[in-house]
Protein backbone atom coordinates (compact mmCIF):
# COMPACT_ATOMS: atom_id res chain seq x y z
CA UNK A 1 0.00 0.00 0.00
CA UNK A 2 1.34 3.43 -0.95
CA UNK A 3 1.44 6.12 1.70
CA UNK A 4 2.58 9.67 0.95
CA UNK A 5 5.85 10.76 2.61
CA UNK A 6 4.19 13.24 4.97
CA UNK A 7 2.07 10.45 6.46
CA UNK A 8 5.16 8.30 6.97
CA UNK A 9 6.96 11.20 8.63
CA UNK A 10 4.07 11.83 11.00
CA UNK A 11 3.95 8.15 11.92
CA UNK A 12 7.72 7.94 12.41
CA UNK A 13 7.71 11.08 14.52
CA UNK A 14 4.84 9.76 16.63
CA UNK A 15 6.58 6.45 17.15
CA UNK A 16 9.82 8.18 18.14
CA UNK A 17 8.05 10.47 20.61
CA UNK A 18 6.14 7.52 22.08
CA UNK A 19 9.36 5.54 22.43
CA UNK A 20 11.01 8.43 24.25
CA UNK A 21 8.03 8.89 26.54
CA UNK A 22 8.07 5.25 27.63
CA UNK A 23 11.85 5.03 27.88
CA UNK A 24 12.32 2.69 24.92
CA UNK A 25 15.48 2.73 22.88
CA UNK A 26 15.30 4.69 19.63
CA UNK A 27 18.13 2.89 17.89
CA UNK A 28 15.81 0.45 16.12
CA UNK A 29 13.39 3.18 15.08
CA UNK A 30 15.97 5.25 13.26
CA UNK A 31 16.45 2.67 10.53
CA UNK A 32 12.72 2.27 9.98
CA UNK A 33 12.16 5.99 9.52
CA UNK A 34 15.37 7.10 7.86
CA UNK A 35 13.91 7.06 4.34
CA UNK A 36 11.40 9.79 5.16
CA UNK A 37 13.47 12.96 4.77
CA UNK A 38 17.15 13.71 5.01
CA UNK A 39 18.46 16.69 6.95
CA UNK A 40 19.12 18.57 3.73
CA UNK A 41 15.55 18.08 2.54
CA UNK A 42 14.21 19.18 5.91
CA UNK A 43 16.29 22.36 5.69
CA UNK A 44 15.06 23.07 2.17
CA UNK A 45 11.40 22.57 3.13
CA UNK A 46 11.72 24.64 6.30
CA UNK A 47 13.52 27.35 4.34
CA UNK A 48 10.74 27.49 1.77
CA UNK A 49 8.14 27.73 4.54
CA UNK A 50 10.02 30.67 6.06
CA UNK A 51 10.28 32.31 2.64
CA UNK A 52 6.53 32.07 2.10
CA UNK A 53 5.79 33.36 5.61
CA UNK A 54 8.15 36.25 4.96
CA UNK A 55 6.47 37.11 1.67
CA UNK A 56 3.06 37.10 3.34
CA UNK A 57 4.26 39.29 6.22
CA UNK A 58 5.96 41.67 3.82
CA UNK A 59 2.82 42.09 1.70
CA UNK A 60 0.64 42.47 4.80
CA UNK A 61 2.96 45.17 6.09
CA UNK A 62 2.80 47.00 2.76
CA UNK A 63 -0.99 46.82 2.68
CA UNK A 64 -1.38 48.09 6.24
CA UNK A 65 1.47 50.63 5.98
CA UNK A 66 3.26 48.93 8.85
CA UNK A 67 7.03 49.30 8.30
CA UNK A 68 7.87 46.97 11.22
CA UNK A 69 5.86 44.11 9.73
CA UNK A 70 7.38 44.75 6.30
CA UNK A 71 10.89 44.63 7.76
CA UNK A 72 10.06 41.47 9.70
CA UNK A 73 8.79 39.86 6.51
CA UNK A 74 11.95 40.77 4.61
CA UNK A 75 14.09 39.36 7.42
CA UNK A 76 12.14 36.10 7.56
CA UNK A 77 12.25 35.76 3.78
CA UNK A 78 16.03 36.24 3.82
CA UNK A 79 16.41 33.71 6.65
CA UNK A 80 14.36 31.21 4.65
CA UNK A 81 16.51 31.74 1.57
CA UNK A 82 19.65 31.16 3.62
CA UNK A 83 18.21 28.01 5.20
CA UNK A 84 17.27 26.68 1.77
CA UNK A 85 20.80 27.29 0.51
CA UNK A 86 22.24 25.48 3.54
CA UNK A 87 20.00 22.53 2.70
CA UNK A 88 21.30 22.50 -0.86
CA UNK A 89 24.90 22.59 0.35
CA UNK A 90 24.22 19.70 2.75
CA UNK A 91 22.65 17.76 -0.11
CA UNK A 92 25.84 18.13 -2.18
CA UNK A 93 27.99 16.80 0.68
CA UNK A 94 25.62 13.88 1.45
CA UNK A 95 26.33 12.26 -1.92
Amino acid sequence: MFSPPFFRQRICTSVAVGAQRFGLRRRGLKGACSDVMTNSTQDQVAGRIHEVKGIVKEKAGELTNNPDLTAEGRTEKLAGTIQKKIGRIKQVFEK
